[in-house]
């Protein structure tokens, strides 16, 4: 294991294809529940303690070596609305391309083949991680930070928020981040054994809500 590997995986330069993404952040604004820094923060807050903590025991899941076929189909069961299905495959597809061109390993080829159309992007994330050498942890690390990290440079764009406050918010966050990790490897290890009902499957329904409103809008700045 190399712990540059995580550095090039977790940059937000790697060409996973995050940047066209809010996160929710998007119909967060237009609803008028993200106003500010503070706004941001309970935003990010509350998607690290339900989604972002699906997604990172799913991501640790996926690097443990558990079937990503069953974790695709778990993530599927943990995403009830269709936009962000949609999104997280297409999501998933370019995380695949970039890591297969940055890491070629034949579990990606495997998974690549069996869902042509896109993987949800947290089965992917974490079998990148395991191509790349790294742990449940790391691939955690890589899913919770990337879902709060997401929104808040979306907001950034949206409401033209200074990027020092929206780098004090992930700050903030950072301790919250650390507790969400370490539950979700705990939750990737105990799917070794029990399966993937051992794995988190907390609700946002608000971040559902907007989804679905958010995919029927004429022009948007983000893709979900």
């Amino acid at each position: 294991m190399t712990r540059a590997a995580l550095l090039v995986l977790a940059d937000g330069r790697f060409p996973a294809g995050g940047h066209a993404h809010s996160g929710g952040a998007e119909a967060a604004v237009k609803a008028g529940r993200i106003t500010g820094a503070a706004s941001l923060e309970e935003f990010c807050r509350g998607r690290l303690h339900t989604s972002g903590a699906v997604t990172a025991a799913l991501a640790a899941a996926a690097a443990l070596g558990i079937d990503p076929g069953t974790l695709d189909a778990a993530a599927d069961a943990r995403t009830p609305s269709a936009a962000l299905r949609v999104a997280a495959r297409k999501l998933g597809r370019q995380m695949m391309r970039a890591a297969r061109a940055t890491w070629p390993h034949p579990e990606l080829d495997a998974l690549a083949r069996q869902f042509p159309k896109g993987a949800h992007q947290p089965v992917v994330l974490g079998l990148a991680a395991r191509a790349a050498g790294l742990g449940a942890q790391d691939a955690a690390y890589c899913s919770a930070y990337e879902g709060v990290s997401g929104a808040a440079t979306a907001v950034v764009r949206l409401l033209s928020l200074d990027p020092f406050d929206a780098t004090g918010v992930l700050a903030r966050l950072a301790p919250e981040v650390d507790r969400v990790v370490a539950d979700a490897v705990e939750a990737a290890h105990r799917a070794v054994d029990l399966g993937v009902d051992a794995l988190p499957a907390g609700s946002a329904p608000l971040l559902e809500i907007g989804a679905e409103a958010h995919a029927a809008w004429p022009v948007r700045l983000f893709a979900s």
